[in-house]
């Protein structure tokens, strides 16, 4: 009897941060495969909508993260396209510039930081208000292993995700007595169109610190964001999950 009035509630909604496409749109696609209805929030307008023409029950909004403003109305505009908001996954990141600290330039650290961290936080801030609401909700940060270990001459990018692991573990706790899930995700490279802005020499290096000797695969990535996104995911919260073919050391 359970099962049955299970079945006749809407189906879950997703809001996927860069998803557009890469691993944001990796994503979106496994959690629409699980019948999620899927809101995809990109700053590149003609691409999102395209993408989301895709995907089933999906619908795509033009949304610069970095501008708290624009989140809070997107947030709105997605709560009053689907009802509800049930699954975010801040997915939206950049490399940076690629520079040893001393001559990091002031703009690209600046950049950086807006999206990766800042837009995680507006994201965050304006759609948990969403879940408390309905008393339910999923958070899945993308962060990075150079968050955890850092990499040479890309300290902004290690320095943000570092942040998105402390900001997700904090959030955790805030809402561990809810049912409202917050965990994080720390990937080593993955084979997307982000890493092709990386330099050939950068490239080579960050494969030599995978042990399985290879790039990750967008889908593996999803397929771990779809067990966190899922109510299974039941008992974790504030925990950082690695997908980084053995790079991890902690």
């Amino acid at each position: 009897m359970q099962n049955a009035k299970r079945s006749t509630e809407p189906a879950r909604v997703a809001i996927i941060t860069g998803g557009a496409g890469g691993l944001g749109f990796a994503i979106a696609e496994r959690l629409s495969q699980s019948g999620v209805r899927i809101a995809l929030w990109d700053v590149d307008t003609a691409k999102v909508l395209e993408s989301a023409q895709r995907l089933p029950a999906s619908r795509g909004y033009d949304v610069d993260v970095t501008n708290y403003d624009a989140v809070e109305r997107a947030a709105a505009d997605t709560v009053r396209d689907f009802g509800r908001i049930d699954i975010l996954v801040n997915s939206a990141g950049i490399n940076g510039p690629l520079a040893p600290l001393v001559d990091y330039p002031l703009d690209g650290w600046r950049s950086t930081m807006a999206l990766n961290l800042d837009g995680v936080f507006h994201c965050c801030r304006a759609v948990v208000k969403e879940m408390q609401k309905s008393g339910y909700g999923r958070v899945v940060n993308l962060s990075s292993i150079a968050g955890k270990e850092g990499n040479a001459n890309a300290s902004c990018y290690a320095a943000s995700k570092a942040a998105v692991i402390g900001l997700t573990k904090s959030l955790g706790k805030e809402l561990a007595l809810t049912n409202i899930r917050v965990n994080a995700v720390a990937p080593a490279a993955i084979d997307t169109q982000m890493l092709s802005q990386l330099t050939p020499e950068f490239r080579a290096q960050v494969i030599a610190k995978i042990p399985m000797g290879r790039l990750g695969r967008a889908e593996e990535v999803a397929a771990l964001v779809a067990w966190l996104a899922s109510e299974e995911c039941s008992f974790s919260t504030g925990a950082v999950f690695d997908v980084s073919g053995g790079r991890a050391t902690y």
